[in-house]
């Protein structure tokens, strides 16, 4: 679905969504400046920081408060979603993610510390994206096919990069493997930069993580992207083909980007974000830096994104369970 507006589309979403508001929203907030925290559970540099600055210098402009970055890598996501849990429920804290802390953490990790059902609250989705393999550029293959031939003349086996353990770019690694009849070793890291840093120095020969965080050295040649997820090839990489092209059914279910409030927050404060956030998606400027960013923009509502987390949820639970990964 296009997420470009026509000015009368756009100006009837922001009437029904002004309607919605609660009475006495707009004085009860032109009286709080209490500065909006947004948590990033991953370091800055990737993808998902540069993602949430994008939207705090906008969403400050809509809210008129003040809108920061606070990045708590550690743990795939795993501690900022443990502090979100923590936070006052008052409308200054809030977390940017994507699937992976929200849907893949709570299957694979025994005591996650968080139930995104139970302990978050959605303010709304705003980008679906996918994932690719990536090669280092000391890694001679240009395509999937020389890839797997290259690992096999270093003896069917290789690592591969992967931004954090037990995600769903461990659970790709194990699938291309499995298809090729090839080695392949999972090396988690601490967040997609510095698994990226490793690429570029050629000290791992390729990496399996989100599209955003690879592209600008996909464009400018420092790693070569050889497949995607997704039923369709990416408008920023036209030329890299999908896994479904190589072989590869059922992951069309795409990964997506969320904000999440902790439980409790009040339903005045989760209007007025949700309303600023649909706001600034519909700004040509910023669906154009996120899409070349490698994402496709499409602004969810709450319920939207719910159902979205849910429905990923079940596609890879069922991915996860036919591994044999057992939570740890």
């Amino acid at each position: 679905m296009s997420t470009h507006l026509s000015r009368r589309q756009f100006t009837a979403r922001l009437a029904t969504a002004a309607v919605a508001l609660p009475a006495g929203l707009s004085s009860a907030w032109a009286s709080d400046d209490r500065p909006i925290r947004i948590m990033v559970g991953f370091p800055p540099g990737g993808g998902s920081d540069a993602i949430a600055r994008l939207l705090a210098e906008k969403l400050k402009d809509e809210l008129k408060r003040p809108v920061i970055v606070d990045n708590r890598p550690g743990a795939g996501g795993q501690l900022a979603a443990q502090l979100l849990k923590g936070a006052a429920p008052d409308g200054t804290t809030v977390f940017l993610s994507h699937d992976h802390t929200i849907s893949i953490l709570p299957q694979v990790v025994a005591r996650p510390g968080f139930n995104p059902q139970a302990d978050f609250t959605p303010l709304g989705g705003f980008a679906t994206f996918v994932n690719g393999l990536a090669v280092s550029p000391g890694t001679p293959a240009k395509s999937m096919a020389e890839y797997v031939a290259w690992v096999k003349a270093q003896g069917g086996k290789s690592s591969i990069g992967i931004p954090a353990p037990a995600s769903t770019p461990e659970f790709l690694v194990q699938l291309i493997g499995k298809k090729y009849g090839l080695d392949l070793v999972p090396v988690p890291y601490k967040g997609s930069a510095p698994m990226i840093g490793d690429m570029l120095g050629n000290q791992i020969p390729a990496g399996i993580g989100s599209v955003q965080d690879f592209i600008e050295y996909q464009r400018t040649g420092r790693v070569r992207m050889i497949g995607v997820l997704g039923g369709k090839r990416q408008a920023a990489m036209p030329d890299v083909p999908t896994l479904n092209e190589l072989g590869f059914k059922g992951l069309d279910d795409l990964p997506f980007y969320g904000i999440w409030a902790p439980k409790g927050t009040p339903v005045d404060f989760i209007n007025s974000f949700t309303h600023a956030l649909d706001k600034v998606v519909a700004q040509h400027d910023v669906h154009k830096q996120l899409t070349d960013l490698g994402l496709t923009v499409e602004y969810m509502s709450p319920r939207q994104l719910d159902a979205r987390e849910r429905a990923y949820t079940q596609v890879w639970s069922r991915i996860i369970r036919d591994s044999g990964f057992k939570a740890q």
